[in-house]
């Protein structure tokens, strides 16, 4: 493995921690009066800020002709994944919920076999159904689940923005400034989700209420800067040198760093179970990163 994929590697998993932490700032301004929305409003909003005064000055802004594709990463990526995934939590249990848009692995490695055409390793495909296995085991997929149709199809959905952010975030690494594109991606966000949730409308007597964590701002800024902001570059940045396919199945690290979280400063209970689940899903997690670093050929060679 060369020092470039090392450092890939390291920086998708470093986006997937911090991803997995932004449960705790979010659950404590819930508890405040915050809804979903306006806690995902809050987040795209500053994050844009952020990007727009400490990256923009040195990357600038996507280039007009990428501009539908800064749309679709909007859309798809930044709102939509995780705002289909608060739809789907509010119908269906949390678990179920979050196993379902972690298909996300398995909707990648589909577009790559069947749109790319390319040949993935059959132990890819083992490893993610492994990994899979143990976000079952994470979540307690297997407690009492009855159906409901809003809810799956939010869930689904969710997969669906999930996998758009690594698929677009790897064309944009590799054909473009995937810095440009995140900052422009956040920028678009932010304006069409205030449209919907605007600022004065936020409940700001709630921002000085204390939590575990501090006051309900101060979780709100660690929720912008470190689980959305420096999340999304790290993960942006490693697919320059990291496959879709295997930043995907990184990804699911999250819900794992999720559920440790809650048990360590919430004082939720983790099973053995849950515990047996986290091995499961690194094990599964390891062999897609050992099938990536083949070489992988697509079906069809490109005409010379």
């Amino acid at each position: 493995m060369t020092t470039a994929r090392v450092r890939a590697t390291l920086a998708s998993l470093l986006s997937a921690i911090t991803f997995g932490f932004s449960g705790l700032p979010a659950k404590v301004a819930y508890d405040a009066g915050f809804t979903p929305l306006q806690v995902t409003a809050v987040r795209i909003v500053l994050t844009a800020l952020v990007l727009l005064a400490f990256v923009a000055p040195f990357t600038g802004l996507p280039r007009p002709a990428s501009w539908r594709l800064v749309l679709g990463y909007a859309l798809l990526g930044v709102i939509g994944s995780p705002l289909l995934y608060f739809v789907a939590v509010s119908r269906i249990p949390v678990g179920v919920a979050m196993v379902l848009e972690f298909l996300a692995p398995v909707l990648v490695a589909l577009w790559i076999r069947f749109v790319r055409r390319t040949r993935l390793p059959a132990s890819m495909w083992v490893g993610t159904v492994l990994a899979l296995v143990g976000l079952a085991m994470i979540a307690q997929l297997f407690d009492g689940v009855r159906f409901d149709l809003v809810g799956t199809l939010a869930g689904l959905g969710a997969a669906v923005g999930t996998a758009a952010y690594y698929l677009i975030g790897e064309h944009a690494a590799k054909d473009g400034d995937p810095l440009a594109l995140t900052t422009g991606g956040m920028v678009v966000g932010a304006v069409l989700i205030s449209l919907v949730s605007p600022p004065w409308a936020l409940p700001w007597h709630a921002m000085t209420t204390p939590t575990v964590i501090g006051p309900v701002w101060l979780g709100l800024v660690l929720l912008a800067l470190v689980s959305t902001a420096f999340a999304y570059v790290a993960g942006v940045v490693a697919l320059r040198h990291l496959p879709s396919a295997a930043a995907s199945v990184l990804g699911l690290v999250e819900p794992l760093v999720a559920t440790l979280a809650a048990w360590w400063v919430l004082g939720q209970v983790l099973t053995w179970g849950q515990v047996v689940g986290a091995v499961v899903l690194l094990a599964g997690a390891a062999i897609v990163q050992v099938a990536a670093g083949r070489r992988i050929e697509p079906d069809t060679p490109p005409a010379l």
